[in-house]
């Protein structure tokens, strides 16, 4: 079988932007739910209610890929599903380290969606001692002294760094000497490569703080509301209340 370090997607060559690149996982994960359900085709609609994106973007993706579906029956679910995992290099073997093995990185060893996807845990790396030969997800934990040894040995191009933030850049450093060319970084900062190298961040506080200010947009707005119309308001309290001002202790049903 092919491993990540022989062969790349061929994405950039044939000139599919970023944006659509980042939108074929949403379709794969979503034909894949259709094919383990034995569907045959799916209209553009369907599918991009499916993926969250509205049907003329997926089908401006799939024009990227040649892929214009047959007018009146839809998409080949099957053929898609084939044809998005090529795109995307999951039709081969793609060996990943991961290094930092506390409780995110533990936990993404355990992660079972690597191997259906086209990916396989080659070693779990961490510079404790104490931690080396310990199996996590039935894989024993190799000291971060042999990280290169280890990326060579396996023809590993991506790295999954899961370090503590002040451990991620010389971590990451290593990584790209030793021959990595994509890296998935956990750790909260942000990472320096050099050109030809991949780098996705993946920050939870980030995106909860995100998600905390739409909470407190949608707050704001609720107040606003109420205060442009007291009247109503004082129409629902009045409503609650008993015949003589008072709020019945059991409300009838």
């Amino acid at each position: 079988m092919a491993t990540g370090r022989t062969h790349r997607p061929a994405s950039r060559s044939r000139g599919i932007p970023e944006a659509t690149v980042a939108r074929l996982p949403l379709y794969l994960r979503a034909l894949t739910g259709l094919s383990e359900r034995s569907v045959p085709t799916v209209s553009s609609e369907e599918l991009a209610a499916a993926a969250g994106v509205n049907s003329a973007k997926l089908r401006k993706d799939f024009s990227y890929l040649g892929s214009y579906g047959t007018r009146g029956v839809g998409y080949d679910v099957e053929y898609l599903v084939y044809q998005i995992s090529r795109e995307l290099g999951l039709t081969q073997d793609w060996p990943v380290v991961i290094v930092g093995i506390g409780n995110l990185g533990a936990a993404l060893a355990n992660y079972g969606g690597f191997a259906s996807r086209g990916f396989r845990v080659a070693a779990l790396i961490d510079a404790d001692p104490a931690m080396a030969g310990k199996p996590v997800a039935g894989i024993p934990v190799q000291h971060a002294d042999e990280l290169e040894k280890i990326v060579s040995d396996n023809g590993v191009s991506i790295g999954v760094i899961a370090t503590p933030a002040g451990a991620a850049q010389p971590v990451c450093d290593r990584l790209v000497a030793a021959g990595v060319t994509s890296i998935l970084n956990f750790a909260p900062t942000v990472l320096t490569v050099p050109d030809g190298v991949d780098v996705r961040k993946v920050d939870l506080s980030i995106e909860l703080q995100i998600l905390a200010f739409h909470e407190q947009r949608k707050a704001g707005e609720e107040a606003a509301n109420q205060a442009a119309h007291p009247t109503a308001a004082r129409r629902d309290d009045s409503a609650e209340q008993g015949p003589d001002g008072d709020v019945p202790a059991v409300m009838p049903a």
